[in-house]
């Protein structure tokens, strides 16, 4: 059980340990005002940029405003790259009374003092999109205030320049590759529709289409070889009834011969017609299979041709965006504030420096005060007696210096609170409070100054 329960127990450490919690809070509250005192001013200046709607909209902006963030986004990140940050420290001579500094070290500390807050639009967005962007700021920190403003409308007028060319570029490239797409695309569609040709070409006996002029020419030839037949069979009936008068006299061997002659054009004739019917048999057999092949080349046709109504949609999307940039309505960054010299310092370092410190020294000074209590575990009032004992006092004597003792009577009454304090705490518990306060004081300072 710990030597704080209730708040009685609060307010007797407090006036008993009052004097230690006193010292201890006002050498490190001092130490945290001197330490903050001896940190660097720094300013603070902001440059303010604004995102215009577009005047004349082509039908590709995005009305969630996602694409403008996005491209802040990317500019933002182009900003800080290394490159860029070596350049700008190039041009207003950054850190150079830091002559023992590395450029990587100057970077760090360039990245460090610059910062970009987007500015979300009031409108309402559209259900499930992101968030528009209206404003940027871009704020920079220095110790010089002259050179805080230029940094900051240096990164400002970089911006514009980046965000006009970029908006040019993709205007460009998105023209190109629409032009390359709409190329490509319809030099498939030409080559699909010779495919489509030749395949209609080799197979035009068995195309869907010429059903029903291939039945009809079936019946024809049905029809003509029944006829055939017909007079195949009337010309063997005299050819047999000549063969079986036996001899036979010159004309009607000639006769014979002539009717040998006729049924051999017949058949001849038959055979011809019989070979026609076989192959338009077997081309009837094939349409199921030519309908199929001529109905996956439509379906290619047709995704080939709704591509390219899509892409010349966009091709058109693309030249108005184009035209729109060209005459400065689309959506485009304008400099609504340059950054102004600071006249005030925006504090940071000092402050944050001060105020750790101030933490620090409280919560070390009752935290020494609970761990001395802790160490001398005393029951000092009726209900601790209770609480830990289950005993209840008769009577409470107070502590009386003797009469005769060197420690009491005047000897006693002549000790100020501070030789009391001394007497009563040990002397290495003294020595480890002086160096944790020192060590609180120089870890607040170096947390401060690594913050800021």
């Amino acid at each position: 059980m710990g030597p704080i329960q209730s708040l009685d127990d609060l307010f007797g450490v407090l006036r008993r340990r009052g004097l230690l919690i006193a010292l201890i809070s006002i050498v490190g509250i001092a130490a945290s005002v001197f330490l903050a005192s001896l940190q660097p001013n720094s300013y603070e200046a902001a440059a303010v940029l604004q995102v215009e709607t577009p005047v004349v909209t082509d039908g590709t902006d995005d009305p969630t405003g996602t694409s403008t963030a996005q491209f802040l986004q990317l500019i933002e990140q182009r900003m800080l790259t290394r490159e860029n940050l070596i350049a700008v420290i190039e041009r207003h001579a950054l850190f150079a009374a830091a002559e023992g500094m590395n450029i990587d070290q100057k970077v760090q500390l360039l990245r460090a003092a610059v910062r970009f807050q987007s500015v979300a639009r009031v409108a309402q967005q559209a259900f499930g999109g992101g968030a528009g962007v209206s404003a940027m700021i871009i704020f920079a920190r220095f110790e010089d205030p002259e050179q805080a403003a230029r940094v900051a409308n240096d990164f400002a007028q970089s911006i514009l320049d980046e965000s006009a060319a970029g908006q040019a570029a993709r205007s460009r490239e998105t023209m190109r590759f629409y032009l390359e797409e709409e190329a490509r695309v319809s030099d498939e569609i030409v080559a699909l529709e010779g495919r489509i040709a030749a395949f209609k070409n080799a197979n035009s006996a068995a195309l869907p289409d010429a059903g029903t002029a291939r039945e009809n020419e079936l019946l024809d030839l049905d029809a003509a070889i029944r006829a055939i037949d017909q007079s195949l069979v009337g010309l063997l009936g005299e050819r047999t009834v000549l063969q079986n008068a036996g001899s036979l006299r010159a004309v009607e061997q000639r006769q014979l011969e002539t009717l040998v002659a006729q049924i051999d054009v017949l058949n001849a004739q038959k055979a011809a017609l019989q070979a026609q019917r076989d192959a338009l048999a077997a081309s009837s057999a094939r349409t199921p299979e030519i309908e199929r092949e001529l109905s996956a080349f439509d379906r290619q046709l047709r995704q080939l041709q709704d591509q390219y109504d899509v892409i010349n949609r966009r091709l058109a999307e693309a030249e108005t965006s184009q035209r729109l940039e060209e005459r400065n309505q689309a959506e485009r960054f304008t400099l609504l504030e340059r950054a102004i010299v600071p006249l005030e310092p925006s504090g940071g370092r000092g402050r944050k420096l001060m105020a750790m410190g101030v933490i620090a020294s409280l919560g070390l000074a009752f935290g020494l005060a609970l761990a001395l209590e802790m160490m001398n575990p005393v029951l000092r009032t009726r209900g601790q007696m209770l609480r830990q004992l289950d005993l209840s006092p008769v009577i409470t004597i107070p502590d009386l210096p003797l009469r005769g003792s060197p420690a009491g009577g005047r000897a006693g009454a002549e000790k100020g609170p501070l030789m009391r304090l001394r007497d009563g705490l040990p002397k290495p518990m003294m020595l480890a409070a002086g160096i944790v306060v020192f060590l609180v004081v120089m870890a607040a300072a170096a947390i401060g100054a690594i913050s800021a």
